[in-house]
């Protein structure tokens, strides 16, 4: 990676992970807040389906939220990185402040700028599956 690219690289991801982060939180919210409406307006319904749907569009909305804290706090510490003048330097303070706040063991060896991107983007991955599951579960729980 070149060493000149490097902040501007990092400071990038963050703020693509900010608004990756905030419009899931912004979707869950508005449609628990559409939910009380759409129950009235499809009636009641008692089914297990529609019951098993409800816990199941809980269940992923915390999941959703859950991860979307974790990609916020992903960036916060790409904007930490970023920060500093080199990949190394931004890296070894990352790991510190993550061994400072026990989350992980002081690592020997630094890791990469895209090996830590690539873990974001798994992390990434997950909230997004489990948003797609939120609205799957919405939609049935609603209309079924």
């Amino acid at each position: 990676m070149n060493g000149e690219n490097f902040p501007e690289k990092s400071e990038v991801f963050a703020a693509r992970l900010m608004v990756q982060a905030a419009w899931p939180i912004l979707l869950v919210v508005a449609a628990l807040m559409a939910a009380p409406i759409i129950g009235l307006v499809a009636g009641p319904q008692t089914t297990a389906l529609s019951a098993a749907a409800w816990l199941a569009a809980a269940a992923s909305a915390v999941a959703t939220l859950a991860l979307s804290a974790l990609l916020l706090f992903d960036a916060l510490l790409f904007r930490l990185m970023a920060s500093h003048a080199t990949e190394a330097a931004g890296g070894a303070v990352v790991d510190d402040v993550l061994a400072r706040m026990r989350l992980k063991p002081a690592a020997a060896g630094g890791r990469s700028l895209d090996h830590r991107m690539a873990g974001t983007q798994r992390l990434l991955t997950r909230q997004r599956m489990a948003l797609a599951v939120f609205a799957a579960a919405c939609l049935v729980a609603a209309f079924v």
